[in-house]
């Protein structure tokens, strides 16, 4: 039971981070921003969507199930990491990579320490979800997918902050 809760929350978050997304998109156009990487975003809607669906079809094959409450906190933790970026970024903060010309790069709070928090949040999601659950094999195969599908995701952001 503690699965399904943590899945339907976890499509919950995801869902209202498209929400944010979208209406900061509108934002960002109407300033003119542009956009980078448009190549590889469907990937990376098809990967997190896969995982989604993997945690799933994992969980109900496995004979043994269980529940590592730590990781569901040390998640919940990352999810007020996760809102503490977005906000930091404000109307700027979206799926997509947009800049809008003439604007420096948000340097202002998580940011003044670190260049890619949500980034290495994701990374952190990636693992710890599957590992709440027992999941090994969506651990392992999306913790690859998303080291590939993030070398082309923050060389085409830096590309973008450099523009």
């Amino acid at each position: 039971m503690t699965f399904y809760i943590f899945i339907s929350f976890l499509i919950c978050q995801r869902l209202s981070e498209l929400y944010v997304s979208s209406r900061n998109e509108k934002w960002l156009l109407q300033h003119g921003a542009v956009e980078y990487g448009r190549e590889h975003y469907p990937y990376m809607v098809a990967m997190h969507t896969l995982f989604i669906i993997s945690l799933l079809v994992e969980y109900n094959l496995r004979d043994e199930v269980f529940a590592n409450y730590y990781l569901i906190a040390f998640f919940v933790l990352l999810c007020c990491l996760k809102a503490v970026v977005i906000a930091n970024l404000g109307t700027y903060w979206n799926t997509r990579i947009y800049r809008v010309p003439g604007t420096p790069p948000v340097a202002t709070g998580i940011y003044k320490y670190i260049k890619h928090p949500n980034y290495i949040i994701v990374i952190m999601e990636i693992a710890a979800i599957p590992l709440a659950f027992g999941l090994y094999y969506t651990f392992v195969v999306f913790s690859l997918l998303n080291a590939a599908m993030l070398t082309v995701r923050i060389r085409k952001e830096n590309e973008a902050l450099r523009a």
